[in-house]
């Protein structure tokens, strides 16, 4: 299992009221947005289970209800377990218009709402890195400024089919390693109401190279601890994005 982003951090214990659709809607959120990718297990179901304070029964039934609609598979064996088989749709313009009629009228809610706690976390993070050290080391080893760097370098290098899962992993690093565990729900939450929007527009390769430059700003004012310039540096980003998906939504 590969992400790039603590699992953990994402998936904490659910309210019992809710208990099956809370599930549910947490393991849809790691899935949609790649913290697992396509072919990779999930942790095992007694640990998961544990992790999201509920029944094993419970976890099974919410497997079950993703398998049936196509997200997951389920192996037996030595090497079996619970695996992710989802892939984004396709972009195309019949999706793009579809998204547009559902999703266009709360765009700007939903890119003011982003540019708010990505900016937010980017000044934290830089603060954190400029001064003492906030938290421990993140994503199992590295410290912070390692662990950035990585999550940089993995969406420097991906092609056009991995680059939206690759680009979503290093933003929620940012939040992740702010050690907020409400900063990076935030910013997760931000990321899911965009991102089947972001998954129905081409990737265009003009538009990687120029955001290649604005994440390595990004992270060069992190590393630098200039929390304004780290702000601006991902207000500027954003507002790229931001023109994008009306553009292709208008």
């Amino acid at each position: 299992m590969s992400t790039g982003v603590d699992l953990w951090a994402v998936l904490r214990p659910v309210r019992q009221g809710n208990a099956f659709e809370e599930t549910v809607e947490r393991l849809l959120t790691v899935i949609k947005l790649g913290m697992i990718a396509p072919g990779d297990r999930f942790p095992a179901e007694r640990e998961l289970a544990a992790r999201l304070g509920i029944s094993r029964l419970t976890l099974r039934e919410a497997l079950a209800e993703l398998q049936k609609a196509g997200y997951v598979s389920s192996r037996r064996g030595r090497h079996g377990g619970t695996f992710v088989t989802y892939t984004p749709p396709a972009p195309g313009r019949d999706e793009v218009r579809r998204l547009a009629r559902e999703d266009g009228e709360n765009l700007a809610d939903a890119l003011t709402f982003r540019l708010a706690v990505e900016t937010g976390a980017a000044d934290i993070l830089a603060q954190s890195l400029g001064g003492p050290a906030l938290g421990g080391p993140a994503l199992g080893g590295p410290g912070p400024r390692d662990a950035l760097l990585a999550r940089l370098a993995d969406v420097n290098g991906a092609g056009p089919q991995d680059y939206r899962r690759l680009d979503t992993l290093f933003h929620l690093a940012i939040a992740e390693l702010t050690g907020s565990s409400l900063l990076l729900d935030a910013c997760t939450d931000a990321r899911m109401r965009l991102n089947g929007l972001l998954n129905a527009i081409p990737v265009l390769q003009r538009n990687i190279e120029n955001t290649a430059s604005q994440h390595a700003a990004i992270v060069t004012a992190i590393l630098a601890g200039d929390g304004p310039q780290a702000r601006t540096a991902v207000a500027d980003h954003l507002a790229g994005t931001g023109s994008l998906l009306r553009g292709f939504l208008g």
